[in-house]
């Protein structure tokens, strides 16, 4: 059935905004007031799994649409939010404390804004949409339900392994789009299809700037941790002794 597209801020992307946000605040409680830890075990399967999935269901429809020249050129998961799909479902399988440095830094901003701000045509009912919402909405509930309801934290330390890391990477695949033409990470180019306001400057000087915003973000999403100054828990590492 032929729909409109998608439209910013209608009635079902509010809806999918809303409920990415109570989704892992029901998630935690649950988990919390469980009688069981395996509870928030079979949770961490359930969204690690749904992430995976979805991911790999992404790939075959990608493959089978464009062939594998146009796959490896432009999808492959080498954007900062395709890698924060393996390192939130890594975060909530292992409690991995890296995994999860890289999930809510990288993906809890990015995907965040690429919640609010989508950079997508399907609409609702398309498998697009649905693809779309699941990844970057479930990077944000696994990496939410991880820290309310596993505790685990992150550090200051993290931000700045996180920031590093993502530069590194994204010198790498500077390498691998010039090597193949492509443009991941938007490192050649704004993203087309998108309201996101953050590409307000020409090439090469958003990037720069996207670096500046990308820091301050990190440092804003660390900032209740700093306020409050809690030691990390614990309780992750028995959830680790079950599995």
């Amino acid at each position: 059935m032929p729909t409109a597209g998608f439209q910013t801020f209608e009635a079902t992307h509010i809806f999918t905004m809303a409920l990415t946000l109570a989704l892992p605040v029901v998630l935690a409680v649950v988990a919390r007031r469980a009688s069981s830890e395996a509870v928030a075990v079979a949770i961490s399967y359930l969204l690690a799994g749904a992430l995976l999935v979805n991911e790999a269901a992404h790939w075959a429809y990608r493959l089978d649409e464009l062939g594998l020249d146009s796959f490896v050129q432009n999808h492959l998961p080498l954007h900062a939010c395709s890698v924060a799909v393996f390192a939130t479902a890594a975060a909530l399988l292992f409690h991995n404390q890296t995994a999860y440095e890289i999930a809510y830094f990288w993906g809890l901003v990015g995907s965040s804004n690429a919640v609010i701000t989508p950079g997508l045509e399907a609409g609702f009912p398309e498998y697009l949409f649905f693809q779309y919402f699941i990844s970057h909405s479930g990077i944000v509930v696994g990496v939410l339900f991880a820290t309310w309801g596993l505790r685990m934290r992150p550090a200051l330390g993290g931000l700045f392994r996180a920031f590093v890391f993502l530069n590194v990477f994204a010198a790498g695949i500077a390498v691998f789009n010039f090597l193949l033409g492509s443009n991941y990470m938007y490192l050649c180019g704004p993203p087309t299809g998108t309201v996101t306001p953050f590409f307000f400057a020409p090439w090469p000087w958003y990037i720069p700037i996207l670096e500046v915003i990308a820091l301050a973000m990190f440092f804003a999403v660390l900032a209740p941790f700093l306020v409050t100054r809690r030691p990390p828990f614990r309780e992750s590492a028995s959830l680790r002794r079950e599995m």
